[in-house]
């Protein structure tokens, strides 16, 4: 499958309250800079995909006429990711190919970094207020967080967030196989989040009822990245990964990639 690298320029911080549970002491020393250093940091390993560079946006030619492709994901990649075990927020186990359409429809589905990110409210509530739009354009929307299903069911609830189209991948399965970004870097330093200083309102009204209570008891998994994929049935469409906290994609062109493709 043929695919085009497309990279657009971004930031890093993360705003305390989603983190702050793996660190000993704050991470900031003011509200304009970093500490000279991380006092306490997590002890887990790095996962394996964490040296891995790979293109933030992959998008394939036929959708798009673009005739550029840079990279690609294997063409079996959506059969692969389909046999991955995750839950729903209700605690139910599910495949990942329960979530795309069953009829080779179009589907969009969103990783988010973890239930206790706040930019990841933020995100959550962008996409419980495009959803209308989405079923208007005959595609489905997914979120898929990390974290217990538990700690799904306190974002659904006090954001609140659909909880039929919300699950849980507490071990990363799915990050896994789609080879998204994870470590202290891509969370913290990277260049790719300074996009999150012109959401500050919108993150502020997404976490009224905001509780760190949502982060995951394996504090490791704030470190990881989230991304956007479409797929028609089980191919592969379009994949973004995120290359730090807060980098999200516009949800107008993630809907335009699935109604260039519905059409």
């Amino acid at each position: 499958m043929a695919i085009l690298s497309v990279r657009t320029p971004s930031s890093i911080q993360l705003l305390r309250s989603s983190v702050s549970p793996i660190f000993s002491k704050p991470l900031f020393q003011s509200s304009s800079s970093f500490s000279s250093s991380i006092v306490s940091a997590p002890s887990t390993r790095l996962k394996s995909n964490s040296s891995i560079s790979r293109p933030r946006v992959v998008l394939t030619r036929a959708s798009t006429g673009v005739a550029d492709p840079v990279t690609d994901y294997r063409e079996d990649i959506g059969e692969i990711l389909g046999d991955v075990s995750i839950f729903t927020a209700s605690g139910q186990p599910v495949k990942f190919s329960d979530l795309l359409d069953q009829n080779d429809g179009v589907s969009a589905v969103v990783l988010l970094r973890h239930f206790g990110c706040v930019c990841c409210w933020e995100l959550a509530t962008a996409l419980r207020e495009a959803k209308p739009r989405f079923d208007a354009a005959g595609v489905k929307l997914v979120a898929v967080g990390v974290g217990t299903p538990d700690k799904a069911r306190i974002l659904a609830t006090r954001l609140p967030f659909p909880m039929e189209c919300l699950y849980a991948d507490p071990e990363r399965k799915a990050y896994d196989v789609l080879g998204l970004y994870y470590g202290l870097g891509r969370t913290f330093f990277n260049p790719a989040s300074t996009k999150v200083f012109s959401r500050f309102d919108e993150i502020r009204e997404a976490t009224k009822n905001y509780t760190i209570q949502a982060t995951p008891e394996d504090r490791s998994s704030v470190l990881q990245q989230g991304g956007t994929f479409v797929f028609k049935g089980k191919k592969l469409l379009y994949g973004r990964k995120d290359e730090g906290t807060g980098d999200h994609p516009s949800l107008d062109d993630v809907l335009n990639v699935c109604c260039q493709t519905v059409a």
